[in-house]
């Protein structure tokens, strides 16, 4: 069952907040590797095989700061939330998904539409129930596209979906997307993503990492 979401914002942890290099603590277990064999197709898409065990090892680390959070709810939907890209045009992606006012692009909805699709597919042969199946559909649906988190769960998500584009292979990619240079790419991390992270545990991973991931990238330099 989802978490009732806290009214303050950031959202304080009562739970450790971990700041070191996200490869330092890659997700754990196999109980999630059935799941991503389902999936395979879907993770060649848009540097998802990239991007979702990275959001899913930094989802992992929140769900540690907030211990009270479904542990698993938040596990499966960060794992399956972008595998909706895998059912949509790749040219559209580029075209309409990463330019203009690419927040309110009619295929970002489509791609959250398709996720639901694709975790209807999956889980249930896997042994999810129907109710396990429709909470992780509430937070692909919307996690891009809509304002507000509904949950603790759903902030979870969205904030880890987040945190991996400030490590150097989250901006390595998605600079290239935005036809950004990366010290460009930083900048509008600290400057628009930042202040959209819902989480306390989130803004403190996010500064560290971005600090670590200038520096090497020498983005003070290369601009």
């Amino acid at each position: 069952m989802p978490t009732a979401l806290p009214i303050e914002r950031p959202i304080p942890a009562p739970g450790p907040v971990d700041t070191s290099p996200i490869s330092l603590t890659p997700a754990t277990g196999d109980d999630l590797d059935p799941i991503w064999k389902a999936v395979v197709p879907e993770t060649r898409t848009r540097g998802n095989d990239i991007h979702l065990p990275i959001s899913l090892a930094y989802a992992e680390r929140l769900c540690d700061a907030f211990p009270g959070a479904d542990r698993q709810l938040v596990r499966v939907a960060i794992q399956l939330h972008d595998t909706g890209w895998g059912r949509v045009d790749e040219e559209r992606i580029l075209a309409e998904g990463f330019s203009g006012d690419w927040r309110k692009a009619e295929i970002r909805f489509e791609h959250e539409r398709q996720g639901c699709v694709i975790a209807r597919e999956v889980l249930p042969p896997l042994g999810y129930d129907g109710a396990f199946v429709h909470e992780v559909c509430a937070i692909i649906d919307g996690h891009d596209t809509r304002k507000e988190a509904y949950s603790l769960e759903d902030a979870l998500v969205r904030d880890a979906d987040r945190l991996w584009r400030f490590d150097h292979a989250g901006i390595a990619l998605a600079s290239g997307w935005f036809r950004m240079d990366p010290a460009v790419y930083s900048d509008r991390l600290e400057a628009e993503i930042i202040p959209e992270l819902l989480t306390a545990p989130a803004v403190a991973m996010a500064t560290a990492t971005l600090d670590r991931s200038r520096a090497l990238l020498k983005t003070a330099v290369i601009r």
